[in-house]
């Protein structure tokens, strides 16, 4: 722990406690006696810190502000280990999609690199050993995604050309965007379509072209948004909810019992170690691609429309290799 971190556990060690002993902040930064008073007089001396020993209670505590300048402590400041937090994020959010922070927090990850950079690990070092691995990541162009992240903070209506994968085709249509959304690695855009008169989900990544408007969105209230857009599973919307019941083998079980598929899930493990997990889902084109996924450990149980869904696919599946 550097001397300028020390000066601010201390702060917050005076400021979050009643009286402190010398013997628990000594313990709490970890130095020795002789550094610790030099810590507390350079405080007091150099930033006018109101510190005052308390007799009666045998700590050290803040008194009342002292004559002259106010007490602070310099500028924005972090720990090592929340400088390494924060900037192993800023690499995650730059890498999930290059361009996002360029400009807009250039400088502040200017300033946290000269403070990781004092400790034991330098900005390259944090660089080399966090890797980032995104198999099923799609890529869609920076500009489009820069418009449509400036329209969504700046609350501006966006034109957009988007690519439908579903049905094939592309349509022009001007929303209101309400948040961006990362989902299994791949940014989704929650909005009010003009076109469709409702709220639409959009893949980033399939926007053609977009254009920042004038016209300010519409605004739609996040309890609105999360019953359309967060009700049941996936990335796919709707009012109109089901709940699906699926068991899982005892060796499937290992993991997903420790999965979340949903905020409203309802699970239980059977006696022999089969685990059974109900989620609402609104649309059951994700949810089928994810149940095929497991192949034979596991089963639909409910409802029966999806049972037929899964049984004709692994069917079709099966007619391949015949």
């Amino acid at each position: 722990m550097d001397r300028t971190e020390r000066f601010y556990k201390i702060d917050r060690l005076l400021k979050d406690s009643k009286p402190v002993s010398f013997a628990k902040l000594e313990e709490a930064l970890g130095v020795s006696r002789a550094t610790l008073k030099r810590d507390l007089l350079y405080m007091r001396d150099r930033f006018n810190a109101p510190i005052e020993y308390d007799r009666a209670a045998n700590g050290y505590c803040f008194g009342k502000a002292r004559n002259g300048p106010r007490y602070e402590l310099p500028g924005l400041w972090f720990s090592a280990t929340e400088g390494y937090a924060l900037l192993a994020t800023l690499k995650l959010l730059g890498d999930v999609q290059p361009g996002l922070l360029e400009g807009q927090l250039a400088s502040l990850v200017e300033r946290l690199r000269a403070v990781v950079g004092r400790g034991d690990h330098s900005w390259a070092e944090v660089e080399k050993r966090v890797r980032i691995f995104q198999p099923e990541r799609r890529i869609g162009d920076s500009a489009h995604f820069g418009t449509v992240a400036a329209g969504t903070l700046k609350r501006r209506r966006i034109w957009i050309r988007h690519f439908n994968r579903a049905e094939g085709n592309v349509t022009e249509r001007e929303v209101s965007p309400q948040r961006l959304i990362l989902y299994r690695d791949n940014w989704y855009l929650d909005t009010y379509c003009h076109l469709r008169q409702g709220l639409r989900s959009f893949a980033v990544d399939a926007i053609q072209d977009a254009e920042l408007r004038d016209t300010v969105s519409k605004e739609i209230s996040a309890t609105q948004l999360d019953e359309y857009l967060s009700g049941g599973y996936g990335i796919f919307a709707g009012r109109e909810l089901a709940w699906a019941t699926l068991k899982f083998s005892p060796k499937a079980a290992r993991w997903v019992a420790s999965q979340s598929w949903h905020p409203k899930q309802r699970s239980r493990t059977e006696v022999d170690g089969s685990y059974v997990l109900e989620i609402p889902y609104a649309d059951d084109r994700e949810l089928l691609m994810e149940i095929l996924k497991y192949g034979v450990d596991i089963e639909v149980v409910a409802p029966e429309a999806l049972r037929g869904k899964v049984s004709a696919v692994l069917k079709e599946a099966a007619g391949l290799y015949s």
